[in-house]
């Protein structure tokens, strides 16, 4: 059974085609939330065909994302990938003395490359995330 929004607020084209807007809508059951309206979307929970109508034409228009976005959106991935993969590792002195040079050395490589993502040429357009160590 869909549930029919009756309300809405701040709509935005994430998408160029503005296929996908966020919006927040007035939930009958869960009062305002965020939401996010996808033309492909096949679950039903919220009648989409109806959202959209009630939308229509009245959001804000889709704006790429400047480099200067996706290069702070790179380096916050990146800083959690140091804050709760790597770092666990190579500052917990026990594990670290338990995994051996081999291993030191690949979690070592690995964090330099993710240090250095922003030096890849393609940065922030392109970038080639390094392998975990296993």
């Amino acid at each position: 059974m869909s549930v029919t929004i009756r309300a809405y607020r701040n709509a935005k084209s994430i998408k160029a085609d503005n296929t996908i807007l966020d919006v927040e809508i007035n939930h009958p059951v869960h009062g305002w939330i965020p939401y996010t309206l996808d033309e492909t979307d096949t679950d039903n929970t919220v009648n989409n065909n109806d959202l959209k109508t009630l939308i229509g034409s009245d959001f804000t228009a889709y704006a790429a994302p400047t480099d200067a976005k996706k290069a702070a959106d790179i380096r916050n991935i990146r800083a959690s990938v140091l804050e709760y993969e790597v770092d666990p590792v190579v500052s917990n002195p026990l594990l670290w003395s338990d995994i051996g040079t081999s291993k030191q050395n690949e979690w070592l490589a690995y964090r330099t490359a993710l240090l250095n993502i922003s030096a890849q040429e393609a940065f922030p357009d392109s970038v080639s995330w390094p392998t975990k160590p296993s």
